[in-house]
């Protein structure tokens, strides 16, 4: 059945002609007076007309609607012209004089039926321009985050796998030492009893002798001689040598449970935490329609709370400066716990540091020009050790063990995730570079290395970070470029700073999103947003400072710069 004119949706794809006597273009107009469909032209020639000039002709969507002819019920010669406000049904005029609507108040039906038209117009913009789009966004949002959870759950489950694969090394390594402990003991044992046998059977052979003298002896016919070889040998029988009965090991199995075996293997938790629900935005006026992208949307989520204590302040102010001993150049800072910080110069020295400039201790090694030791999150300081091809971890208490070995690949920078304890390690191998991703059980378990068109990120990742939003951030020297890539590894950017000629060096993040990278050419800091635009140069020549090299920082959002000698200087540049 095809629809009336009143029954079109206002926004569906219908299409109208001119109700003009001959004319048979496309309708974009209306007059009210006339009820009367008409185009541009027609439009134009209907206001000059002495007559019609005074109409009201308004664009199509905002006509008034028609009220359909309908006969009354009770009177059908009649036409339905009113509303009855108290018995709320539509009448005839010839109703109004009735004694059952007597004294009752009555709207005229072509008023009630254009605001209800109204109504209905504004609720369908209402649908159109929040309700379903915003439905949509959420539509979109879950299914990110089906895609998250999945991603979640196989990192889980490769965690499992490899935790399960250690306890199996483990419990391999502990049996072949207790083997090795029961060959030993086997091995002293039978010792112990091929002794003895050997002293028996040397005992048995002095027997056998014994016994042969006694029949030399008694094949003797003469007394006399007997009795005087008898005297002059005094022959006595040595008693049997003693032995020992060997005391054997006994094994005793161990005592456990699936449930010790579960917490060897970890487990898996839920947080007792009530799912925040999803935010929704609030609908909107006609002016400000504008509808933020859903990558907006997320950004400022993440943001929201910082936002409302931290912004850039409109100066940077140092607050503090160190002179580190021991080195002549500040090429990498870490931070750890307890007012203490690592720094390394170009040359592979490596110096723990109080905040008060006191030495703590001093480690030489294969390291230099880059960012290439880190603080994890429990406190262990690890390094990089590029002459074998090993990650190297410092316990609180100072045992140095190599941690991670990375084949012939060799490991320049390195960075603790600070989101879920990853670690991020930039190598280089045979001029070409790459970053991996370490999980807790140093299993390896992603690498980047080219972008979504085959071509190499990388050329010498010598810094790395990583972003508030997951994103990893990479100073790299050789391309003279910062390299962002999200997450899941897919190229986001480059940036290649403001002039013709950007080497970068330090890199870090801030709890805003911010990229802060130092370039040695131009001696400035370059302050990024988490999308990779130019926001302005933290720090200038002019303002005192040489030869920045590396950047970090700290909790109490101070930013931390490294200088071609051996100073550290602290700045506040967030108010």
């Amino acid at each position: 059945m095809a629809l009336s004119e009143s029954q079109i949706p206002p926004d569906a794809q219908h299409y109208l002609v001119c109700g003009t006597e001959d004319c048979k273009k496309n309708c974009q107009f209306y007059c009210n007076n006339c009820n009367q469909q008409m185009c541009e032209q027609c439009r134009e020639e209907h206001q000059k007309n002495r007559i019609t000039k005074n109409h009201e002709v308004v664009p199509y969507k905002q006509r008034k609607r028609q009220l359909p002819l309908e006969k009354c019920k009770i009177h059908p010669t009649r036409q339905i012209e009113f509303l009855c406000e108290e018995c709320q049904i539509p009448i005839c005029s010839k109703c109004t004089a009735t004694k059952e609507h007597r004294s009752h108040i009555f709207t005229d039906l072509e008023i009630v039926f254009a605001e209800k038209c109204s109504f209905c117009q504004e609720e369908i913009a209402k649908i159109r321009n929040y309700f379903e789009p915003t439905s949509q966004d959420l539509k979109n949002e879950i299914a990110g985050d089906v895609t998250e959870i999945k991603k979640i759950m196989e990192g889980i489950r490769t965690a499992m796998k490899a935790e399960a694969e250690s306890v199996k090394r483990m419990v391999d390594a502990v049996t072949s030492d207790n083997i090795e402990q029961v060959d030993k003991k086997e091995q002293s044992l039978l010792k112990t009893l091929n002794d003895q046998n050997q002293t028996i059977d040397d005992h048995i052979n002095y027997l056998n002798d014994l016994v042969t003298t006694f029949y030399g002896y008694l094949s003797t016919s003469d007394i006399k001689n007997l009795t005087f070889a008898l005297k002059s040998e005094k022959i006595l029988i040595k008693s049997v040598p003693e032995t020992s009965k060997p005391v054997p090991p006994v094994f005793t199995a161990g005592q456990y449970s699936k449930k010790d075996v579960a917490k060897l293997l970890g487990r898996i938790t839920v947080p007792n935490t009530k799912p925040e629900n999803r935010k929704i935005k609030p609908m909107e006026t006609a002016s400000t329609k504008l509808k933020p992208s859903g990558k907006q949307r997320k950004q400022d989520g993440e943001k929201s709370d910082v936002k409302r204590t931290l912004s850039l302040s409109s100066s940077v102010t140092k607050v503090r400066e160190y002179t580190v001993p021991g080195v002549n150049t500040v090429f990498h800072i870490s931070l750890g716990k307890s007012g203490r910080l690592w720094v390394s110069n170009a040359i592979g020295k490596l110096v723990q540091t109080d905040l008060q400039g006191n030495k703590l201790q001093k480690i030489q090694t294969s390291g230099g020009i880059g960012g290439y030791h880190t603080v994890r999150q429990d406190g262990d300081f690890i390094y990089t050790d590029k002459g074998n091809h090993v990650i190297n971890r410092i316990t609180p208490d100072n045992t140095i063990t190599g941690f991670i070995k990375t084949g012939d690949w060799n490991p320049l920078s390195i960075y603790s995730s600070q989101i879920n304890g990853d670690l991020l390690v930039g190598m280089r191998k045979d001029e070409k570079g790459k970053v991996t991703r370490y999980n807790k059980t140093r299993t390896e378990i992603q690498n980047i290395q080219r972008d979504n068109k085959g071509q190499a990120l990388y050329g010498y990742p010598h810094y790395i970070t990583e972003n508030i939003n997951g994103d990893v951030c990479v100073s790299d020297t050789i391309n003279g470029a910062v390299v962002v890539v999200d997450k899941s590894g897919q190229h986001r950017f480059s940036y290649r700073g403001q002039g013709s000629v950007f080497t970068p060096y330090g890199i870090c993040t801030d709890v805003l999103g911010h990229i802060l990278v130092c370039d040695s050419i131009s001696e400035t800091v370059h302050l990024l947003d988490q999308d990779g635009q130019f926001l302005s140069l933290l720090l200038t020549p002019q303002q005192g400072i040489k030869y920045p090299r590396s950047v970090c920082v700290d909790d109490e959002k101070n930013m931390w710069i490294g200088v071609l000698y051996n100073v550290v200087k602290v700045y506040k540049y967030l108010k």
